[in-house]
């Protein structure tokens, strides 16, 4: 079984740097659009906005337009060689439904560039590692409220653009250790329900063996999240995991019987646990690497990076 390894780093952003903003879930209100872009300008990047990113399918209204509109507005992005950087501005759902229509060959092809997003954008950040081999940025989107409204998620997300170095040891004043130990490993993960429904698709990746797992989500009862991490454990996928880094669990119920279920379903696993790390949907959103080797320490309750986020 291959265990997961360092990917491939894009280059930190420089000022002026150019970056896309794309749609590739749901739809994107534009009032908190225009906000975003203007604290991008702020940083001194120029964001350019891919053709239908205000759209909204002509039949589903959770989707931000067609599939093969998101899908054409992402590859676009990705392969212009004026662009250093492709920022998702939403999540919702969609992501799933037009991966399979983008040229991989064509991406890899464009080279490495940083791309950011949660979420929905789970099913994205796993088909750049597994079909690119390329590190992503777990982080907050251009559209979203968190990066609006708190200065915490804008700064980390800042920092590592333009500072990665800044930024190796990750973690909030809340992150504690759940169940004890220090493991090392390449990160990966993101929304968990996300990961449970990439199970048995094309390109899946095939176990989280040897990773240190970041996983967070919105909205699951906890009994839908039994049923997740159930489905995880059952398919092999969480076997010779080395450490597990839990984020938010936003609108999921009562923290306790939340930290209950994670209890339940991880504590056999025999690994390091930190939980409250501070990714996520929560009212923080600090941005995780992904690909990137390094050590979950649950005496510290930190998460620290080998390696800057980006080269």
């Amino acid at each position: 079984m291959t265990r997961p390894r360092p990917l491939v780093r894009a280059p930190r952003l420089r000022p002026g740097a150019k970056v896309a903003v794309v749609a590739p879930s749901g739809p994107v209100p534009a009032d908190r659009l225009a906000t975003g872009l203007d604290i991008l300008r702020g940083w001194d990047l120029d964001p350019v906005v891919a053709p239908h990113v205000l759209d909204t399918h002509p039949r589903l209204g959770h989707l931000a337009g067609r599939d093969e509109d998101r899908a054409r507005d992402l590859q676009e992005a990705w392969c212009d060689p004026s662009v250093s950087a492709v920022l998702c501005a939403r999540g919702g759902y969609g992501a799933q439904r037009m991966v399979d229509l983008l040229d991989w060959d064509a991406m890899r092809a464009a080279g490495p560039k940083v791309f950011v997003g949660y979420s929905d954008i789970t099913a994205l950040h796993e088909a750049f590692a597994v079909r690119m081999g390329l590190a992503t940025l777990h982080g907050p989107m251009t559209a979203t409220v968190t990066f609006l409204k708190d200065a915490a998620t804008q700064d980390s997300l800042r920092a590592t653009l333009f500072e990665p170095e800044s930024v190796r040891t990750l973690g909030l004043p809340t992150a504690r250790g759940l169940l004890p130990g220090r493991a090392r490993g390449v990160t990966l993960g993101g929304c968990v329900s996300l990961l449970a429904a990439d199970l048995g698709t094309p390109y899946a990746r095939a176990s989280a063996d040897g990773g240190l797992l970041l996983i967070e989500d919105v909205g699951e009862e906890p009994y839908r999240l039994d049923r997740i991490l159930t489905q995880l454990l059952r398919s092999g996928w969480l076997s010779g995991v080395a450490g597990i880094a839990l984020g938010s669990w936003a609108e999921c119920g009562p923290y306790e019987e939340i930290r209950t279920v994670l209890l339940d379903r991880l504590g056999g696993l025999g690994v390091p646990v930190v939980e409250e790390l501070g990714f996520g949907h929560g009212p923080t959103a600090l941005t995780m690497p992904l690909g990137v080797p390094g050590t979950l320490d649950a005496a510290s309750a930190t998460l620290t990076l080998d390696e800057p986020a980006l080269a």
